[in-house]
């Protein structure tokens, strides 16, 4: 969501889906279509892609099956589809590299700070004891997965998962994924922000992806990369925010205080194979901050990129991973 497409150069029309989705939009951009392969068939693909998703994964659609999920009180175990056991395996596996700094299941937080379904007037900050009752209903640790992954149980009545976080990867990947099977190899997959690239672009080289300087209402370039079989995933804090108290406070749970994350970072970036893994990423960097975020992405190998705001006067600092910077190319 916080990425931008740069595009130059002459070269033949390449095919071009676009449409509605999730509340936002998508963007496909096919290079050359493989023999046997019409235009026809990749919008199908997009259109089921898509539909499945919302049939699995929507909270916005009260017919769903997370929806469902979250309805139902009940602890025992309930049989999942591969869409909702997929999102859940990921959430599970960055929770528990990130130590809990992204979470699947602190939507009635996100609700309760006035973001996600609970978007409203400003107002004040929640009541203390109610954050509190809140969170005693949240936590990754009260989902559990069996070992087969065919169902999912909640360890409290109380527990809702939101993969919103996750999902517009997830339908990224499941589309990249779907094409490979089809012979194409030429792609750049954009949904509400969220990319993935693989092989050319119309213009003859690599797809390049800008990520967006983060200033709100400014849609300037920042940093350009490369991609080419990798995702790009960027979450920040200088679109979706609101103002409590008088404060401007981001829409990034922090799990472990109940309360949104602070810290001068204004946006990380994070490159990875998997659009599912870069959405949870940036997520769980963004809310662990500048420091910590920098060494577990240090850990971890992760291409990433640290935007933080410079109280001095500068503007903007920087810290990047070797990865990112391997995939980083010049904006001149």
């Amino acid at each position: 969501m916080a990425v931008v497409l740069l595009a130059g150069g002459c070269a033949p029309a390449p095919q071009q889906f676009v449409g509605p989705t999730m509340g936002t939009t998508y963007s496909v951009t096919v290079t050359q279509l493989p023999g046997g392969v019409t235009r026809e068939r990749l919008q199908g693909v997009i259109d089921d892609v898509l539909a499945q998703v919302d049939r699995h994964l929507s909270t916005w659609n009260p017919s769903s099956e997370i929806s469902k999920f979250n309805a139902t009180r009940s602890t025992m175990a309930i049989p999942i589809s591969p869409d909702l056991r997929a999102v859940v395996e990921v959430s599970l596996d960055v929770s528990r590299a990130s130590g809990g700094a992204f979470d699947i299941t602190v939507a009635p937080l996100v609700r309760a700070w006035g973001f996600g379904s609970g978007q409203g007037a400003d107002r004040g900050p929640p009541d203390p004891a109610l954050l509190e009752e809140l969170r005693a209903e949240t936590g990754y640790r009260n989902l559990v997965l069996a070992p087969d992954g065919h169902s999912l149980r909640k360890v409290v009545p109380g527990l809702e998962l939101d993969v919103a976080g996750v999902a517009p990867g997830y339908a990224v990947d499941q589309i990249a994924e779907r094409f490979e099977r089809l012979g194409v190899r030429d792609y750049l997959i954009e949904l509400g922000g969220e990319l993935r690239g693989r092989g050319r672009s119309p213009e003859g080289r690599p797809w390049r992806v800008a990520v967006e300087s983060p200033v709100t209402g400014d849609r300037k370039p920042y940093a350009l990369v490369e991609v080419d079989g990798m995702a790009v995933s960027t979450s920040g804090d200088y679109r979706d925010f609101r103002v409590v108290a008088g404060r401007r406070v981001s829409h990034e749970i922090d799990p472990q205080t109940g309360a949104p994350a602070t810290s001068d970072l204004a946006s990380v970036c994070v490159l990875h194979p998997s659009d599912a893994y870069a959405d949870a990423y940036a997520t769980a960097l963004m809310v662990l901050g500048p420091d910590a975020g920098m060494r577990l992405a240090t850990r971890l190998g992760l291409a990433a990129l640290f935007i933080e705001r410079d109280h001095s006067g500068q503007g903007f600092r920087e810290r990047s991973t070797p990865q990112f910077e391997r995939l980083r190319r010049s904006l001149d």
